[in-house]
């Protein structure tokens, strides 16, 4: 499923492997109101797809996103507060669906990825950016907060950090994003980010769809928690049904026979 002539291109890309592509290059891949919708969708779409294994999120041009788009923000300063309200939950609501999607994510920056945009990084389980990309929380700027993203990158590069860049709106490197937590791996150029992709795409397809799934529950389920006797118990409830569910004993019969798992490609 290919959508043309869009802002967000959604396509198979290979087997079990869906890609997510913000389309306005021209515009530096700002996103407004119409963006944030097709953006849920795609992401509505794939989480669906009993096809997708796993989402790719990246954007054409020379940058990964440059933020709110100016045009929409001027609308937006127009309307009453009610409506800045009802349109800041939808935004709440495309972070919501990127950071729980029930699918391996793996976010591509390259240039600029600004205000928002570093909201849908933080959203994405694995981030690769180039060395030349940069990142900037700029709202304050323009007199504005990073709010809905706030609890998402917060969580990426922790409360000491963006005590720093909520407040100043400095630019900061891939390099420092990577030490930050924001990102995970930083990649020559745009070529070898792609090749890196491509290796954890191999990487990713090894695993069980289902316990991927549920692995990331976990991450979740456990984040942040005091580690209590119901977070104990509920550990241990989760592999016991992870231990007798179908994937679990194809998984665990696959190893002790020395085969390879149903899931996994016939390429590998």
């Amino acid at each position: 499923m290919t959508q043309q002539h869009s802002a967000v291109l959604l396509h198979q890309r290979d087997t079990g492997v869906s890609e997510i592509v913000l389309n306005r290059p021209d515009k530096r891949n700002a996103f407004d109101d119409v963006v944030i919708q097709q953006l849920i969708q795609a992401l509505e779409h794939v989480d669906r797809d009993e096809q997708t294994q796993i989402v790719i999120l990246r954007s054409e041009g020379k940058h990964f996103s440059a933020g709110a788009d100016l045009g929409w923000m001027r609308r937006m300063a127009d309307n009453t507060r009610q409506e800045n309200l009802d349109d800041s939950r939808e935004l709440a609501r495309l972070m919501n669906t990127l950071n729980h999607l029930s699918k391996p994510v793996i976010g591509l920056v390259q240039g600029a990825a600004f205000g928002g945009a570093v909201g849908l990084a933080a959203c994405c389980d694995i981030v690769l950016a180039t060395e030349k990309a940069s990142f900037c929380l700029s709202e304050v700027k323009l007199g504005l907060i990073p709010a809905v993203i706030s609890p998402y990158v917060v969580r990426a590069i922790g409360e000491r950090q963006a005590r720093r860049y909520f407040l100043t709106a400095e630019l900061f490197s891939a390099q420092e994003a990577q030490h930050y937590g924001l990102v995970h791996i930083v990649c020559e150029d745009e070529q070898a980010m792609h090749r890196r992709c491509d290796e954890l795409l191999l990487q990713l397809a090894l695993n069980g769809p289902e316990a991927m799934k549920a692995a990331k529950d976990l991450v979740f389920a456990v984040s942040q928690k005091t580690i209590t006797t119901e977070v104990i118990d509920d550990t241990a409830q989760r592999i016991a049904d992870i231990r007798v569910g179908e994937e679990g004993q194809e998984g665990l019969s696959a190893f002790l026979n020395k085969r390879k798992a149903s899931w996994i490609p016939e390429t590998q």
